[in-house]
């Protein structure tokens, strides 16, 4: 608060302040001198300070005998405990800024992890598939893999047990039947092509989505919708028909592998609503029951006999090495699909649908340079045709 102090018409005497002599000695100030109460100085004036004020500027400040001209003092101050307000822009980094910033940096994180966890594995398991071609078994591993990882977690307490109940487990029960065919679709499908070939295929997820949707559930699509399958389809169909190394039960598989999908989506997002599992714990409840689902079938298809003389030429051909090889496939499958569903929990799934695309992308382009697979020019057009139809669809769902 800035305060104005003007003198008195009374000018001062010398009883007013020194009773025994006649001259006033010169006042001293302090750099901040404090102006107390001076009200007996000024017999006439109603002024008091509850607050001790610091002078700021004094002009013209002087004493001045009986007979001189009356001069004015002005003085400026302010309380004490109030200080002028500095004229300094700090500006401070605004929270909500802070906070989207960091949630992007995570959503990096997570979309780098899942595309880095999701390569290695695909190129594990070509290499386990191509020194030991049991789709059904090493699909089983995969699963047991990750079942018991999170079992032991749980135990450890390194991560909460979810709390479930018997109709949990029922409204999942379609969810892992859905995602044990796709699973194992996936698998048979590479160990008869390339890597890059079962992705480029499995592209064409979104066309069999939209057409279940459409036709099964009802569901109406705008235009945009539609017209961006025209794309996915065709660059599928260019892909297959040029790929050199085609083989019906590949691609078989990869096609299966995206209907199963879809299902396990739809069954999922019905049957998942209000459950309060988060997106780790959940991936892993589907795990367990996918294995009990798998185990049997893969016995019954593949057996232990052809698994033990499969496994002693492998490890005589490889080494060592393919016991890693097998360890590395199955707990990198487990871990790229945990980070995926983690990742559901942090973004949209509009999001979560262009991660996937570019996730096929890296995979096909690094499996095209580990393993040298041929590709001609057309062939590439049509994958690349096909995973822009994907990122089209993406955005006209939304």
């Amino acid at each position: 608060m800035i305060s104005s102090i003007k003198q008195s018409p009374y000018s001062f005497v010398s009883t007013d302040f020194l009773p025994k002599k006649r001259s006033i000695a010169r006042p001293q100030f302090s750099p901040l001198p404090i102006i107390k109460n001076i009200h007996n100085g000024f017999p006439d004036q109603s002024f008091s300070s509850s607050k001790p004020l610091h002078v700021a500027s004094i002009e013209n400040l002087g004493v001045l005998k009986r007979t001189q001209q009356q001069r004015k003092t002005e003085c400026q101050a302010y309380e004490a405990d109030r200080s002028r307000p500095l004229d300094i822009n700090i500006e401070l980094p605004d929270e909500d800024a802070r906070l989207e910033a960091a949630k992007r940096v995570k959503i990096g994180i997570y979309f780098a992890t899942w595309w880095a966890l999701n390569v290695v594995f695909n190129i594990y398991n070509k290499k386990v598939l191509n020194a030991f071609p049991f789709p059904w078994l090493t699909s089983t591993l995969s699963l047991a893999a990750g079942s018991l990882m999170m079992l032991i977690s749980w135990a450890t307490r390194v991560a909460d047990a979810p709390k479930t109940d018997f109709e949990f487990w029922k409204t999942l029960f379609p969810v892992a039947v859905a995602h044990t065919i796709g699973h194992v679709a996936a698998t048979v499908s590479m160990s008869k092509v390339a890597v890059s070939f079962t992705h480029i295929i499995k592209s064409g997820e979104p066309a069999f989505s939209v057409l279940v949707s459409r036709f099964l559930l009802g569901e109406a699509f705008p235009l945009s919708v539609y017209l961006s399958l025209l794309p996915i389809i065709g660059g599928c169909a260019l892909s297959a028909v040029t790929e050199l190394n085609f083989n019906m039960t590949g691609f078989m598989g990869a096609m299966i592998s995206n209907l199963a999908f879809v299902f396990r989506n739809i069954f999922s997002k019905k049957g998942m609503k209000g459950k309060s599992v988060s997106g780790m714990n959940y991936y892993a409840c589907l795990s367990m029951l996918s294995l009990l689902i798998l185990t049997p079938f893969a016995i019954a298809v593949e057996g232990p006999q052809l698994w033990a003389v499969g496994w002693q030429k492998a490890v005589s051909q490889i080494g060592p090495n393919f016991v890693w090889w097998v360890v590395a496939q199955s707990v990198f499958y487990h871990l790229y699909n945990q980070v995926s569903y983690m990742s559901l929990d942090q973004i949209s799934p509009l999001t979560f649908s262009i991660g996937n695309t570019m996730k096929r992308i890296s995979v096909i382009v690094s499996s095209i340079i580990i393993f040298h697979t041929p590709v001609q020019p057309v062939n590439a057009l049509g994958a690349a045709i096909a995973i822009l139809g994907t990122f089209l669809y993406s955005q006209a769902k939304q």
